[in-house]
């Protein structure tokens, strides 16, 4: 394994990052496919043990049993001086707003919440897990402050914005002498590059870690056609994200399998050496033995230039999907508001 710094911080984290979405009671959520507490253990320390020291959850993967399942792991594995965690925090839902309950005061529970269920004492990385139109960005970004501050979070991060949208609660922190966001979490991979537009050169120029999620696009850039798993068969979200550009998106999968041959590596491999040449860790989601393995091979190996041009020259525009949809309706005025049941990353 490699390591490296996370952006303007100290905090030292392998080059893969565990994604933990796949970790949860299958019971609690809208995925059936997670894993239960015994398997998710097993992963997880099958990941320490190949290195991994960056883990990435969220209050609402599987209603906290992730958070939960995550933090029993790591107590038992590991020392947590040795473990980057991260978790991430919702916006407040219609029924908080009702109720008055302030954008400070809705982080404070939601960062209490999620080190209860960690049963941890602070979070390395606290994620703004997307763009809240409903709250004064003035107290979201108090009410973060105050979280680091109070040492329940080393350093803050955000998920699902776009650039000018970093720019402009990152000068307001600077303004205000409150904590920046040092990590972007953004959608991208070989099959959805549409953050190098600005996001990627904006966060070069400011030195912003990119920890993109979605890093083999739900699967599909590390089988060949007409292999299956069952997540792929029953991940609506990853369907809706991917779908609708199979038939484009096929031509560079289908030069991933080619690279990959060639290598005699792994199509993970080749998908996640090309995304290492452009962020500092993907999110990885790990629900197989082998899916740590590949991504942990993933950050010894190198592609040629021409190589890189390879795979990168088969590509076009894609409409921005998911959550980052919604984003961009919420930013013409279309208000809505996200509630726990909704979230769907």
């Amino acid at each position: 394994m490699k390591y490296t710094k996370l952006g303007n911080s100290d905090l030292t984290v392998s080059r893969i990052c565990m994604g933990c979405m796949g970790f949860g009671d299958p019971g609690k959520g809208q995925h059936s496919w997670t894993l239960d507490e015994e398997r998710s253990r097993e992963i997880i320390k099958h990941g320490l043990e190949l290195g991994v020291n960056f883990y990435d959850t969220a209050i609402g993967y599987q209603s906290g049993t992730s958070e939960q399942y995550v933090g029993r792991a790591l107590r038992d594995y590991a020392k947590r001086g040795d473990v980057v965690v991260a978790t991430k925090f919702m916006p407040r839902t219609k029924e908080d707003i009702e109720s008055g309950i302030s954008g400070q005061e809705h982080i404070e529970r939601m960062i209490n919440r999620s080190l209860k269920n960690l049963g941890m004492d602070y979070v390395d990385l606290y994620i703004y897990h997307m763009w809240d139109y409903q709250t004064p960005l003035y107290e979201i970004m108090d009410g973060l402050n105050r979280v680091v501050k109070a040492g329940k979070a080393r350093y803050i991060g955000i998920s699902n914005c776009y650039a000018w949208q970093l720019a402009k609660v990152n000068a307001l922190a600077e303004r205000e002498g409150f904590a920046k966001f040092v990590s972007i979490q953004g959608h991208y991979n070989l099959l959805f590059r549409e953050e190098e537009r600005e996001m990627a050169p904006y966060c070069r120029e400011e030195n912003i870690a990119l920890t993109p999620y979605s890093a083999l696009a739900g699967g599909r850039l590390s089988r060949k056609p007409g292999d299956t798993s069952r997540r792929l068969e029953e991940d609506s979200y990853a369907k809706l994200k991917y779908d609708g550009t199979a038939q484009q998106d096929q031509v560079i999968i289908d030069r991933v399998a080619e690279l990959a041959e060639k290598h005699d590596v792994s199509m993970t491999e080749i998908a996640l050496a090309w995304l290492l040449e452009k962020v500092a860790s993907p999110v990885v989601g790990m629900t197989k033995f082998h899916h740590v393995e590949g991504a942990v091979k993933a950050v010894d190996l190198s592609l040629t230039s021409e190589e890189m041009a390879y795979l990168e020259e088969a590509y076009v525009p894609h409409r921005l999907v998911g959550v980052m949809a919604q984003n961009t309706k919420e930013a013409s005025g279309e208000k809505h508001v996200w509630s726990v049941g909704e979230q769907k990353i």
